[in-house]
């Protein structure tokens, strides 16, 4: 039996085996240190049963993003994996965390507000690596399906649905949408992530712009929606161009011909964040929200942000 059990370490140990590749890079690409301190708040082990390292607890987080996995799966690839164990930081021979303790630590996460903090961290490390190039923001937002059956839309706009309260309709493209609405700010040129917010979906793209403005940009990128003079003049006071789209008003019949060409420019400058969108939804399963709780949902577009940002910071360093 001794035997059987080292011959069973020894190809776990396997440098084959061990981490490479995406996960490797992922573990080196940013100082996950600091991230550790921040996870560290959630629980610190002064009561109960010893608590698993914060870091790894948070580690299995992110790769639970990066792999669209829910908590039952992302335990069975904890106990299967021994890449996943690795980039964690379990070792082969200790127990990993079941699906309850994954759940119970995002939980304290979202309300800590962990997981925004550690989007923040990380956004600061690539900046201090030169990624965050700030010629420029690109502002859009997104409908995203609420984790709850649509009620009637004759309720109106903010249904009665004490299970989801965050949640509220919104027309879009002719066609009514049950959800909420996801904002984001874009760094061009790098196409990270440097702000995100969340609203119910009725309330519009317009009223969350000025949260998603760094300061630090040369230039604001948006469509039409985001049109408000105030907003022109304060970008002007402050320095930053003004290239948010042209749209038409009430007893106007169309644009003049040198803001329809205007238009025709800044376009294609703020197209990369549909890409982003296109990304959360196809490639990270966020057509639809996973959690019911507003803040649950807050947290989770912020974990999944760091993934994409980190991902999209491999990208840059290999080219």
């Amino acid at each position: 039996m001794p035997d059987q059990q080292m011959n069973l370490a020894e190809v776990l140990l396997d440098p084959r085996m061990g981490l490479r590749g995406k996960l490797k890079a992922l573990s080196e690409i940013i100082d996950w240190r600091p991230l550790g301190s921040l996870a560290a708040r959630v629980r610190t082990g002064d009561v109960g049963r010893k608590p698993y390292e914060p870091l790894a607890m948070l580690k299995a987080l992110y790769l639970a993003s990066l792999y669209d996995l829910s908590d039952p799966q992302m335990e069975e690839m904890l106990i299967d994996r021994v890449s996943f164990r690795l980039f964690c930081g379990f070792s082969l021979t200790e127990g990993t965390p079941d699906e309850t303790t994954l759940c119970r630590f995002r939980n304290d996460c979202a309300k800590a507000g962990i997981l925004s903090a550690a989007f923040e961290d990380v956004n600061q490390q690539l900046a201090t690596k030169g990624l965050v190039v700030r010629k420029g923001t690109l502002m859009d937002a997104t409908i995203v399906a609420a984790a709850s059956r649509r009620p009637p839309a004759t309720e109106g706009s903010k249904p009665d649905l004490p299970r989801e309260p965050g949640a509220s309709f919104t027309r879009k493209g002719g066609q009514s949408h049950f959800g909420y609405r996801l904002h984001v700010g874009v760094d061009a040129g790098s196409n990270l992530i440097r702000r995100l917010a969340l609203t119910p979906a009725h309330i519009n793209e317009s009223c969350v712009a000025d949260a998603l403005i760094c300061g630090d940009e040369k230039a604001v990128y948006a469509d039409k929606g985001y049109e408000s003079k105030n907003r022109r003049a304060a970008l002007k006071a402050r320095g930053i161009k003004d290239r948010i789209m042209h749209r038409s008003h009430k007893n106007q019949a169309a644009l003049p011909p040198w803001q329809v060409r205007r238009n025709r420019l800044i376009a294609p400058r703020r197209a990369p964040v549909e890409a982003i969108f296109g990304s959360f939804k196809r490639l990270y399963g966020r057509a639809r929200v996973r959690y019911c709780n507003f803040l649950h949902n807050l947290a989770d577009f912020h974990r999944l942000a760091t993934v994409y940002n980190l991902r999209r910071a491999l990208s840059l360093c290999s080219t």
